[in-house]
């Protein structure tokens, strides 16, 4: 039982609680680049540990009224059966290709985090008045349904794949599409989470490709880190998070890319990730600025 596995679970799983977002994004690659997990066990893991963490920041959520369940159920249709396509089309390349798919599956871990990592600098960039659009629930017509189950089913094969997206690529849908206000995004996403990745873990566990002792000892810090979380919501604004989240994705995601044979300076993987979060700052300063008005 390593500590560093506690502190892991611990920081990932207040973050979780707080936006929803980071379970999968940082997980993985901790597990990876911190742990020295091969890929394959480290993705099933993650969504081991994930399962039980947004287990209970989901029940949390529903008890405090931030979930959308007519959403979550229509995404649920097309995510569990695409994380099992997912986790098929793993199980299968490494077993048909051995140890030289690592590198392979290494770097779908980096685009996965790079695609998260650009979709939630692009929410804080240039969606400003997102949240004049916001709604409190969905209407379930049939063209939501359809949207759901067409988006669950990309994500979740994405997710069984490499373990990324069920919050960032999951929140950002129910952002741009459902339009969702903050809260009931978080609260829904890490809801729909919970069920997604209880199949893909348990797909993953059959396969065996999960370490059940890391799993528990980062369950260990992950429990209480989302019960953290999920009190702080209210109090701090998730939003403020997210650009940090962003940034440390990218790094994440541009350190496994060098994991996988990428030839990355050093000074690339610290100088990207810093000027994306520069220039977020900026934006954010230039947007509170406050108006002035011609005399």
């Amino acid at each position: 039982m390593d500590p560093q596995y506690i502190v892991f679970g611990l920081v990932v799983g207040v973050l979780v609680g707080l936006t929803g977002i980071g379970g999968g994004s940082l997980m993985t690659p901790l597990l990876i680049l911190g742990g020295g997990v091969p890929p394959t066990v480290a993705i099933g893991t993650d969504l081991a540990y994930g399962a039980v963490t947004k287990t209970v920041g989901g029940w949390r959520h529903l008890r405090i009224g931030t979930v959308d369940l007519g959403v979550s159920k229509w995404l649920a249709f097309g995510s569990v059966p695409g994380s099992l396509v997912g986790v098929w089309a793993v199980n299968h390349l490494h077993s048909r290709h051995g140890d030289d798919f690592d590198g392979v599956l290494l770097a779908g871990v980096a685009g996965a985090l790079l695609v998260v990592a650009g979709a939630i600098l692009y929410r804080v960039l240039f969606m400003p008045g997102a949240a004049e659009r916001e709604r409190h629930s969905v209407e379930i017509t049939r063209r939501v349904r359809i949207q759901a189950v067409t988006i669950g089913a990309v994500m979740g094969a994405i997710l069984g794949m490499t373990s990324v997206g069920s919050g960032a690529l999951i929140g950002l849908a129910l952002i741009l599409i459902f339009r969702l206000t903050p809260h009931r995004v978080v609260g829904t996403d890490v809801f729909h989470a919970a069920i997604l990745l209880w199949t893909a873990a348990l797909a993953h566990g059959a396969a065996g490709n999960v370490d059940l002792v890391i799993a528990g000892t980062l369950l260990l810090g992950s429990v209480p880190g989302v019960w953290i979380g999920t009190m702080l919501l209210p109090k701090i604004p998730a939003h403020g998070l997210r650009p940090v989240l962003a940034c440390v994705l990218l790094a994440s995601a541009l350190a496994v890319l060098s994991k996988a044979g990428v030839d990355l300076p050093a000074w690339v993987i610290v100088a990207v990730p810093a000027c994306a979060g520069l220039v977020a700052l900026l934006v954010h300063r230039r947007r509170s600025r406050p108006e002035v008005v011609p005399a």
